[in-house]
């Protein structure tokens, strides 16, 4: 063979042995730099705090920096729809709860969250609280219920936003009693909690993570929770089946989602690594304080439950015409 054609040989070789090497080892390692993880709340809620505990415990074992961001605003589209657009390659997520399927139903959104967002997993979820300002003269939730028949639109009440879960449940159990109240919508649970225990509102529901403290502490009176059974941390305030309001169980989850088209082995890792740390002793209890159940699930059936969420309650805002818009 001429030596140029043994050079031409040696370079076809070479090219051949290129293209032998799987697709995937010519991918770099993830995660090869610091991964961001998007509240799409102001700082002070629920969705926040499991962010945080996310943050350091994936940190610790993907040996990458991971960094909270809190990009509230727009009943949450922002924060939202800037992961969406994020590159997916794992290293942009979104902790969402279950506003995340609410809020569409408020304002148009340019995503559609049943497509263009891959799941995780969960890791918790969380029931409510209904809490009263100390000056409201009511101990129970059938006394307030009294009590708004009296006032007809003139007790108002604070919410974390406009169409969110807070929001729907006061909606909900309107319908259930009779009764009617004062939308006052906040951008976050910080605020709505702020002007509750100054009395410039006189109720609200809220997750335990934004009033447990509050109401240990004398602050606010917890009147039921919407768990199915007595919140551990509050043994003496009954549920709501307790207290005289049966089906009535609004509840949140908390869990990891990355843009559309991440790759699923990345996918794959995250949900492990959650579901090891939801187990933690430590992560437990942290969770437990602050009102949130261990509640974990894998990629596919966290997909089923945002399609199933989504749907469900876009049937009961139809059905029962609420207006989620202030």
């Amino acid at each position: 063979m001429k030596p140029n054609g043994i050079l031409r040989f040696l370079a076809a070789v070479a090219a051949c042995a290129v293209l032998a090497v799987p697709v995937a080892a010519q991918q770099p390692a993830w995660p090869n730099k610091p991964i961001h993880i998007v509240s799409p709340f102001p700082p002070g809620g629920s969705v926040t705090a499991v962010a945080r505990v996310l943050s350091e415990k994936l940190s610790q074992r993907l040996g990458q920096p991971v960094i909270v961001d809190n990009k509230g605003g727009a009943s949450t589209s922002i924060g939202t729809e800037f992961v969406v657009k994020s590159p997916p390659d794992g290293h942009t997520l979104l902790l969402g709860a279950a506003t995340l399927v609410l809020f569409p139903y408020q304002i148009p959104t340019a995503y559609d969250v049943t497509r263009d967002l891959a799941a995780i997993g969960t890791v918790g979820a969380s029931d409510l609280i209904l809490a009263v300002h100390p000056s409201v003269p009511v101990r129970t939730v059938l006394e307030l219920v009294a009590l708004a028949k009296t006032k007809p639109g003139e007790l108002n009440y604070s919410t974390s936003g406009a169409g969110g879960l807070t929001h729907l449940a006061m909606e909900q159990l309107a319908l259930l009693t009779g009764t009617r109240f004062k939308h006052i919508p906040y951008k976050g649970a910080g605020g709505a909690t702020t002007d509750l225990l100054g009395g410039q509102v006189q109720l609200a529901f809220q997750t335990p993570v934004a009033v447990l403290q509050h109401i240990q502490g004398g602050r606010l009176r917890a009147l039921a929770y919407s768990g199915s059974e007595r919140m551990k941390a509050l043994p003496d305030v009954p549920t709501f089946r307790e207290a005289g309001v049966p089906n009535f169980q609004p509840r949140t989850w908390y869990g990891l989602l990355a843009p559309a088209g991440t790759p699923r082995p990345v996918i794959d890792r995250l949900a492990t690594e959650m579901a090891q740390i939801a187990a933690m002793p430590d992560v437990i209890a942290t969770l437990a304080s602050q009102g949130i159940d261990p509640f974990v699930t894998g990629p596919d059936a966290f997909a089923s439950l945002i399609r199933a969420d989504y749907a469900g309650y876009g049937k009961l805002v139809k059905d029962a015409k609420l207006d989620l818009s202030n």
